[in-house]
């Protein structure tokens, strides 16, 4: 009888990339010698955390920050927090009068990233909301003036969660916004066989694969589905 070692039990790496040396030959030449210090930072405390593969990849973090610049983004919601990655590099990409509301059920894993976020001195700009995203998400829709005013919002949480964020975000976000959504392609799970999925792997793939396929047919937001990282999936709403 063969037994399953614990190596062999784990989540392959996030890169979707099949080749791990093309992988890193991206984020060597292009994404490394370009990250701030303090995501660099920030990134490396991570890596000795029990659950450090649910950061933003570096090489997703990169194009985010494009997305932020080229939408002008000053009011952004995320939904999803963890230690922090995601969350200080839009920090970092928008105005210093820019305002982020960030959504998480622990304060925990942020608390690990927070002296970073402290000393990049840019911790006036994020308003850390601890709690289940649905229900500030309802809060802010109670406010009329709060519909359409958001420029940018980034999703990386539950996954049987995004398809009620999507519709709450797509309220929120302004016509011609943007919403990304991390974590599309699930570890590449989504285009494999279920028998060949690990067990704690199939819950996410199953709400992933049935996200997916309603973004492509919702007439209300533009889509691209980046194969970079574990997969981004970017929304412009349209309408």
């Amino acid at each position: 009888m063969e037994h399953t070692t614990k190596k062999e039990r784990q989540p392959p790496t996030k890169g979707i990339l099949q080749s791990e040396e093309l992988h890193q030959y991206v984020l060597e030449t292009s994404v490394y010698p370009r990250e701030p210090e303090f995501l660099k930072e920030l990134r490396d405390v991570t890596s000795s955390h029990p659950w450090a593969f649910m950061g933003t990849a570096p090489d997703a973090g990169q194009l985010m920050a494009m997305l932020l610049k080229l939408a002008k983004a000053k009011k952004t919601i995320e939904v999803g927090v963890f230690t922090g990655y995601s969350l200080l590099l839009t920090a970092l990409s928008i105005p210093d009068d820019g305002k982020i509301t960030a959504i998480d059920v622990s304060r925990e894993s942020y608390e690990i990233g927070l002296p970073i976020i402290k000393k990049a001195g840019i911790g006036h700009k994020i308003d850390f909301i601890e709690s289940q995203a649905l229900p500030v998400l309802d809060k802010l829709l109670e406010d009329n003036e709060n519909e359409g005013s958001f420029d940018f919002a980034f999703v990386d949480a539950n996954k049987d969660g995004y398809m009620n964020y999507h519709e709450r975000l797509i309220k929120l976000v302004k016509i011609g916004g943007i919403i990304a959504y991390d974590n599309t392609l699930w570890f590449g799970t989504v285009a494999m066989p279920e028998e060949m999925v690990l067990e704690e792997l199939k819950p996410g793939r199953e709400s992933t694969i049935k996200f997916n396929k309603m973004l492509a047919v919702d007439s209300r937001v533009m889509i691209s589905h980046a194969s970079i990282g574990d997969g981004i999936t970017i929304c412009m709403r349209v309408h």
